[in-house]
């Protein structure tokens, strides 16, 4: 979608927000398995309650050996994310050494597994990549600085700043757009756990002064600018104490903020051979190219397949008007460069690598942090492996 004028509002969530906790401990779970196994088939499901962590899904390794031994590790892995969020207790959300956590392993269904061992897609679907000139990350704006806010929230919660932050937190960010182009910032919400020792109108003063106020530049304050935390008046039960998690919930969060379409896929606890995850990292790679090259200011690449056929069925590149030479086809220039098959896809951006725990927090796209291959930004006619 392009927004022209208006108000356009997007969220994040924290590390400690439940459905990040499964997504994170599922992306665990698939980096252990690549570990051992490049090779490996993941599908990995995680749902948090309370005190209760269930980690099930299905899978496939060349050696059974290799399956036996994350099977045992899934336990103190599931453990292992908890503390690494900052729950320390039954008090905080979830008690990472008390709590029960269940394993429930089965193999990968030989029907699925036939069609990925030939070269196809592992099932149907469609996946769409985005990118815009509107930031230097070439993400849109709002989605950018809500996923500021809840890492700022983060870092001073971890390094004792504010010691009485908890790690559960989400963000929303509105800006005003006109004819086009984000302008300026018009609120700012802000919702973060904390525990009992402070007030409200406390909190409220810290959080503006340590977290919100260092992530939105003053220029970007619009006239009526509006900061709201912690609107009901108290967050102490939070984690999964407050709220289930469950894997793949925060798909719009994972992405472009809502910016741009969504083939409702989820990526967290996928190996790379489904299309659902490595087909909707290919379409951001392509989106970013044209957007990279000056090809046109915005670009929404959508790719779709068929179950256990390797080339696309579609191949669409949208660039809403923005685009820098009428008479030039970019779809069919880049199907001519890039190999849009899943295992090119997966050999272009070398994605058969234990890399997908970092994804599971703070959005897949745009990240300065962390050098995933699908940011990457290559020469155009280049030999591309990143």
């Amino acid at each position: 979608m392009t927004i022209r004028n208006g108000l356009f509002s997007s969220e994040s969530v924290s590390e400690g927000h439940p459905d990040k906790l499964a997504d994170r401990i599922s992306d665990r779970i698939l980096d252990a398995f690549l570990e051992r196994d490049p090779h490996a088939r993941v599908a990995c499901e995680t749902m948090l309650a309370d005190q209760c962590v269930i980690v099930a899904g299905e899978f496939k390794t060349h050696n059974p050996d290799d399956f036996h031994a994350v099977h045992s590790q899934a336990e103190s892995l599931a453990r292992e994310v908890l503390r690494e969020a900052g729950y320390t207790s039954a008090d905080t959300g979830i008690d990472p050494a008390r709590c029960e956590v269940q394993v429930r392993f089965n193999h990968q269904s030989h029907d699925i597994s036939q069609g990925v061992d030939t070269g196809g897609a592992g099932d149907q679907g469609m996946m769409f990549g985005y990118a815009t000139d509107e930031t230097p990350e070439r993400m849109p704006a709002p989605i950018l600085y809500a996923h500021r806010l809840v890492r700022r929230q983060s870092e001073v919660r971890r390094s004792g700043q504010l010691p009485w932050l908890r790690p559960d937190a989400k963000s929303q960010v509105t800006f005003l757009y006109r004819d086009g182009e984000p302008v300026s910032i018009e609120s700012v919400v802000l919702s973060t756990q904390h525990n009992e020792c402070i007030g409200h109108d406390d909190l409220c003063d810290a959080v503006r002064r340590h977290i919100i106020d260092p992530v939105i530049p003053p220029e970007l304050r619009g006239v009526g600018y509006r900061v709201l935390i912690n609107r009901t008046g108290r967050f102490v039960t939070g984690g999964p104490k407050g709220d289930t998690g469950l894997t793949g919930r925060k798909i719009i969060v994972d992405t472009y903020g809502g910016a741009a379409p969504h083939g409702g896929g989820a990526f967290s606890g996928k190996d790379p051979s489904k299309v659902d995850r490595s087909a909707a990292y290919m379409a951001r790679f392509l989106a970013k190219q044209v957007v990279a090259r000056g090809w046109a200011r915005r670009a929404l690449v959508q790719l779709a397949y068929a179950i256990g056929d390797a080339k696309p069925v579609s191949f669409l590149v949208e660039t809403y008007g923005t685009k820098s030479d009428l008479q030039r086809d970019f779809a069919a220039e880049l199907s001519r460069e890039f190999d849009l098959r899943p295992q090119g896809i997966i050999e272009a951006l070398n994605l058969k690598r234990p890399i997908y725990y970092p994804t599971a927090a703070y959005g897949h796209f745009g990240r300065t942090d962390v050098a995933f291959p699908w940011e990457e930004i290559v020469p155009e006619g280049a030999q591309v492996h990143v």
